[in-house]
């Protein structure tokens, strides 16, 4: 496991009401966080995270001179940023709205107000995005196993190779979506598939479909990450012969189980 702890992190927290705020700081006090800074708004934010980069950002959905997806967008944008993990903080219960962020590569999403519990899990994952712990597989050499990471999302799928890289995965193909993926199947041999869900033209589904019934690897482990929640999906996903279903935001230690689970052949 990794030495760091919740103690050793530096938080920004971009939150523009001064008792919002507060709120939080005695939260993260619980967990002996310390090293807080504050921020109102995406130029404050923006000009605190060049003087001095946090280790996780904390932040509300809306200010008065943007919102939070803009500010994640412009932190992604800029290649000095864009590892920095992102945790949204807010009251939208939106689907919609909820999903871009999904789809942006944050690390958690936390209901306002938020348990220790949600609190908990978001800091660790921040840990172990931080963190590099490899993973000790009894039939494989991690380094030498081959990923194609298929999302039509850039921000999305860096995020996941991020995750597996640090878990020592080096060999990681990245691909828009399922048309492509189904391309770079017919000639390239792969040990895993990590693939989204909704996508355009062919979806995780799908591909899914595919490598089963019509290519040359129908063996290889698939895991889904997915976002949707309705249960008639979740069956067809399950039924077209997915491995495992991860949820987004992708959990560095639930994706480490399940590919522990994958990799080393345990059902």
């Amino acid at each position: 496991m990794s030495n760091l702890s919740p103690s050793d992190l530096s938080i920004l927290v971009v939150e523009p009401s001064r008792t919002q705020q507060k709120i939080i700081a005695k939260e993260l006090a619980k967990e002996e966080i310390t090293h807080v800074d504050f921020a109102d708004g995406v130029q404050a934010a923006l000009d605190k995270v060049a003087n001095s980069e946090p280790d996780l950002i904390t932040s509300a959905m809306y200010y008065e001179d943007g919102t939070a997806l803009e500010l994640v967008q412009q932190l992604k944008s800029n290649e000095r940023f864009a590892d920095i993990p992102f945790m949204l903080v807010s009251s939208e219960h939106k689907k919609e709205q909820l999903e871009i962020f999904r789809q942006s590569g944050v690390v958690a999403i936390l209901p306002k107000p938020f348990t220790p519990e949600h609190l908990g899990t978001a800091l660790n994952t921040t840990i172990d995005l931080i963190s590099t712990e490899e993973m000790e597989l009894s039939f494989f050499d991690i380094k030498s196993v081959r990923v194609l990471v298929v999302d039509d999302s850039r921000m999305a799928r860096n995020f996941i190779s991020r995750v597996l890289t640090n878990l020592g995965i080096e060999k990681i193909t990245q691909v828009t979506d399922g048309s492509e993926a189904i391309e770079i199947l017919g000639h390239e041999m792969f040990d895993l598939v990590v693939t989204d869900y909704n996508m355009p033209e062919v979806n995780g589904e799908e591909l899914t479909r595919f490598i089963r019934t019509q290519s040359g690897q129908s063996h290889i482990p698939i895991l889904m990450v997915s976002s949707e929640a309705n249960d008639t999906h979740l069956a067809n996903i399950e039924k077209a012969g997915v491995n495992a279903l991860c949820d987004k935001p992708f959990e560095s230690d639930n994706v480490r189980r399940i590919l522990y689970n994958l990799l080393e052949g345990d059902d």
